[in-house]
């Protein structure tokens, strides 16, 4: 069997998941301009290659995401997918983590995706919002779609740390996502690690490119890269273009290597990069290569950025204005 096609227990779910997982983000535009038949012919080529988890959200492409994996997913045999969406975040600037927009959300979520039920349904960027009403309303809200049977297991996602470990040990979440964390760039989530195992939740990693910003394409225009940021990233995705290889290619392997994390998603709508990624998967990480990167990122070392709410974000870490020493 391919490296990328192993399959990992996310905590106590019983869920197997592939160590490669499909973020939709990007059939939903969320990184600019798109086609929608290369979109489809993505999530297929993903499919058809044997990743089978696939995670998107009401608000990427304002539920765009969600209806064109209604045209592809019904296709596949249901017990052999595991999907999963967010909700609470529907527009840049619209949050709402009511129990009755909870209920809502999830029965046009099924609509849109053609589905009988979620596997998993996340609380999307919960630093927006306000935590406590996360967890005493929008999480008990969650659980009742589980009796129900529209969902299977709960989770949470968003950047800051802090409020993981806030939402971790109240019980009521099976999973979570956290994305930037861990890279290249930034391992900050091995800071999460033993309290989840501890609690046994369920850890999957996000973004292993960082949004572009390990890559060697343009940032998003909504990046909060500084220029100091960007022009460290650059020097390293320029090292490894001088020595054969690529910065996508060693920040795919390096992500996706940690045993901590049940899988690590990543999302493209162009088929070609998908093939290319578990193509990577197969091959081992260059040691020398990865030392020597990490070397010219050590100036900005675990950088992060301020999301949300000021409160929900742990400002004793490095700021978005000073790199870490």
């Amino acid at each position: 069997m391919s490296i990328a096609l192993e399959k990992r227990k996310l905590g106590e779910t019983g869920l197997l998941l592939t160590r490669l997982g499909f973020g939709a983000s990007s059939i939903g535009a969320e990184f600019g301009q798109f086609d929608i038949e290369s979109s489809l012919s993505a999530v297929r080529i993903a499919l058809d290659a044997g990743i089978n988890f696939i995670d998107t959200a009401a608000y990427y492409g304002r539920g765009m995401s969600e209806v064109l994996l209604g045209q592809i997913l019904p296709r596949y045999p249901r017990e052999q997918l595991v999907v999963s969406t967010k909700l609470g975040r529907y527009a840049p600037r619209h949050f709402d983590f009511s129990a009755k927009r909870v209920a809502e959300s999830i029965d046009v979520s099924l609509e849109r995706m053609r589905l009988d039920y979620l596997d998993i349904v996340f609380c999307h960027d919960i630093e927006y919002g306000d935590v406590d009403q996360v967890i005493d309303e929008t999480l008990p809200a969650l659980r009742r779609q589980v009796e129900r049977g529209k969902v299977r297991y709960v989770g949470v996602s968003g950047y800051p740390m802090r409020n993981f470990e806030r939402v971790i040990p109240t019980g009521l979440i099976d999973c979570f996502i956290t994305y930037n964390h861990y890279t290249l760039q930034n391992n900050m989530a091995l800071r999460l690690l033993p309290i989840a195992e501890k609690h046994r939740v369920g850890v999957i990693n996000a973004a292993p490119f960082s949004a572009r910003l390990l890559t060697n394409l343009p940032l998003p225009p909504w990046h909060k890269a500084t220029p100091e940021v960007r022009r460290v990233a650059g020097e390293a995705a320029l090292y490894c273009s001088e020595h054969g290889s690529s910065i996508e290619k060693l920040a795919l392997q390096f992500s996706i290597s940690h045993p901590g994390f049940t899988s690590c998603l990543v999302g493209s709508a162009i088929g070609a990069e998908i093939s290319q990624w578990m193509a990577w998967l197969d091959e081992p990480i260059d040691q020398q290569l990865l030392a020597s990167v990490q070397a010219i990122l050590k100036p900005i070392h675990n950088w992060y950025y301020i999301e949300g709410r000021p409160e929900n974000n742990d400002l004793s870490w490095p700021t978005s204005v000073q790199p870490s020493e």
